[in-house]
């Protein structure tokens, strides 16, 4: 049974815990509106509203020191009494708003929407709305300005058209040149290979045979 548990331990100790909640606070004041756990979202909203009380008292100095002790976060503080304090001194509670969103993919968790109620969005979401309340045009001014668009569409177009039939143009002009440019030179090369006489291999010069010299004959002589 869960006779006076007042609050959900959230899986975690109680430093862990302390330390959640604060940077959840911090992250509230400064941002105004942070998306988490359902939850996390129920703990934290009783645990920002008495935080958000201290604003009302009369000593501020003293209000100050008892948030900043909580927070640790000077810039908290500041949003906190500077712009927050004129809407929150004559309510009586219900400083939060808590909006049930999808469920997180991946564990299924319960997500939630936690903001502050201040007037500022309130007012931001009816200009946004009365803008688009303005913008839609009548059936004959949109056909008037597709016309408009296609007489400004052929001017555009007909630029690269031209540089690409010049450049077409480039091309096939070098390719015809280039066949001229190889003919000539095969016609120079034979004319180059007949002018040049046929040069014929010089004839060895023929070894004279040497003569045998008869032993009778030398015997003869020696004689």
């Amino acid at each position: 049974m869960r006779h006076r548990k007042k609050y959900s331990k959230l899986g975690l100790t109680t430093n862990q815990r302390k330390a959640l909640l604060k940077g959840l606070t911090i992250s509230l004041l400064e941002h105004g509106a942070i998306v988490t756990t359902k939850a996390r979202a129920k703990q934290l909203r009783s645990y920002v509203e008495r935080i958000i009380t201290k604003v009302k008292k009369e000593d501020e100095a003293h209000a100050r020191r008892l948030v900043f002790k909580k927070l640790q976060s000077k810039e908290a503080v500041k949003k906190l009494f500077d712009e927050y304090k004129d809407e929150f001194v004559n309510r009586q509670g219900g400083y939060t708003r808590i909006h049930l969103l999808a469920n997180r993919a991946g564990d299924a968790a319960e997500m939630a929407r936690i903001s502050l109620i201040l007037s500022a969005p309130v007012e931001a979401e009816v200009e946004v709305e009365t803008e688009k309340t303005e913008k839609p045009e009548t059936k004959a001014e949109k056909p008037a300005k597709k016309a408009k668009k296609a007489e400004a569409k052929p001017a555009k177009i007909e630029t690269p058209v031209e540089t690409k039939t010049e450049s077409k143009t480039t091309e096939n002009e070098t390719k015809a040149e280039e066949p001229t440019k190889k003919t000539e030179k095969a016609a120079a090369e034979a004319k180059v290979k007949a002018e040049k006489p046929t040069k014929k291999p010089a004839e060895k010069p023929k070894k004279k045979a040497k003569e045998k010299i008869n032993p009778v004959v030398n015997d003869q002589k020696a004689e």
